[in-house]
């Protein structure tokens, strides 16, 4: 072991030194146990419900905290949490399965269903499922508004947003939208004959046997499953004010333990479900009129990263933040879901398990020593071209180390960003201490030296 990963080492980064090696199995849960517990109490979040999959296996699932806070309840791995826009996978699975069994065609216009829609003639179910319809989005915000404290039908949400003039034309821009998966939902129902979720639970559930997910919308989750929780600034955690029945409908509507979310990962990992033409469009990013590419798939965020494909999704609803992680080539998934609204536990947490199952880039281990090398005011500049060697003087690693080696250790150091410029890969780290962030610049010259390491603070 050199000297750089062993320094990783020490400090409690998990750095394998082969390709494709992660964390032993025996040390997971305990690693796992210990990121959860300090992300519920730097956030305040009552409790997380977590599943981990490597190598396209469930390795773990367990649930950390209270489900309930009065009276109290601890969460179990059979807990169910509202799992938000995570439905917005499963709606669109839904088309595609009955474009599969050649009832509709991702290319057929909205108009074939809801012609009385804005432009239903020129807007597509794939433009609906990919945000790139120009619809405006119902539920933009991260608190449950008094009007949608009341009940209301799928009927009245398209009747309210999708007759409106469009926030662009069809395929011009990508806009999250609630509406479009509203609209998907009753899609399916009128084909189909079927409501949307006993079309999902014959189709998904129990084929996968997701026994745990539930209507959340048609009916809320009550004890002995998760409660929702709010929290104003820094106040104390109270009991959230859902949202009233048919406004999850479609876009969030789901409610599971984290590992039946896992199951359905893993079936997108092994292919298992649909057909090889529904996966392939399942996670076909879809291009803008302009020729960029959005992102977006059909109910996933799509990114290729240094050499490496996440699919991903998050999710919000009144008391419930969810974050879904699938990387489908390392046959690695990770699942979050927390029961406090607008919180960043969830995303904490998975960003935690990223780094301890995830085998690292070779450049960003070698970045991660050097930073901690630099804490210590030490440096190899062997990695460093002769211009990064430069602007390393005694001053300047003197600083590093007068102002980041105080910090101690921090609890995230990830790659945020890829992207290529003047012939090098310019990556962008997020280092996140107890009481402060760094943000940490690099550029990567094809041989691997390092040509750019600049440190600044992030407010």
């Amino acid at each position: 072991m050199n000297l750089r990963i062993w320094m990783l080492a020490a400090l409690g980064w998990v750095v394998p030194v082969l390709a494709g090696a992660q964390v032993a199995p025996r040390d997971l849960a305990a690693r796992v146990d210990a990121s959860v517990a300090e992300a519920l109490q730097r956030t305040g979040s009552p409790s997380a419900s977590v599943a981990v999959v490597v190598d396209g296996k469930i390795v773990l699932a367990k649930a950390y905290g209270l489900a309930r806070l009065d009276p109290r309840a601890s969460a179990t791995a059979d807990t169910r949490y509202g799992v938000g826009s995570i439905s917005k996978e499963f709606t669109a699975a839904a088309i595609l399965i009955l474009q599969s069994e050649g009832k509709l065609s991702l290319d057929d216009h909205v108009s074939r269903w809801f012609p009385e829609l804005t432009d239903a003639n020129k807007i597509t179910l794939r433009q609906i499922l990919s945000h790139t319809a120009g619809y405006q989005d119902f539920y933009a915000e991260d608190y449950t508004l008094t009007p949608m404290q009341r009940p209301t039908t799928p009927e009245a949400i398209m009747a309210g947003w999708a007759k409106k003039p469009l926030d662009f034309q069809p395929g011009d821009d990508w806009q999250y939208s609630n509406t479009g998966y509203v609209i998907a939902g009753r899609i399916v129902e009128k084909v189909s004959g079927q409501p949307l979720f006993a079309f999902l639970k014959a189709h998904v559930f129990t084929p996968l046997h997701m026994d745990g997910a539930v209507d959340n919308d048609a009916k809320r989750i009550a004890a002995p499953d998760a409660a929702g929780y709010t929290r104003a600034a820094l106040g104390p955690v109270r009991p959230v004010i859902p949202e009233g029945s048919g406004w999850m409908y479609g876009a969030g509507e789901l409610a599971m333990p984290a590992r039946d979310v896992a199951k359905w990962d893993v079936s997108l990992i092994d292919k298992s479900l649909l057909t090889p033409a529904a996966y392939a469009e399942e996670v076909k990013t879809i291009t803008l009129n302009s020729g960029k590419d959005s992102g977006y798939a059909m109910g996933l965020f799509v990114s290729h990263t240094g050499g490496r494909t996440l699919y991903r999704h998050s999710g919000e609803i009144a008391g419930f933040v969810s974050d879904n992680r699938i990387y489908p080539d390392d046959k690695i998934a990770i699942v979050v879901l927390t029961n406090i609204e607008a919180n960043g536990a969830a995303k904490s947490i998975a960003d935690r398990i990223v780094d301890l199952v995830l085998p690292p880039d070779p450049i960003d281990a070698e970045v991660k020593a050097m930073f901690f090398q630099l804490q210590k005011g030490a440096l190899d500049r062997g990695p460093l071209t002769s211009n990064l060697s430069d602007y390393f003087t005694a001053q300047t690693v003197g600083d590093f180390k007068a102002s980041l080696g105080p910090l101690g250790q921090p609890h995230l150091f990830q790659r945020q960003g890829e992207e290529d410029r003047g012939g090098m890969k310019f990556r962008t780290y997020r280092i996140a201490f107890d009481t402060r962030t760094v943000s940490l610049t690099v550029y990567v010259m094809p041989d691997g030296k390092l040509e750019q390491f600049l440190a600044s603070p992030t407010e």
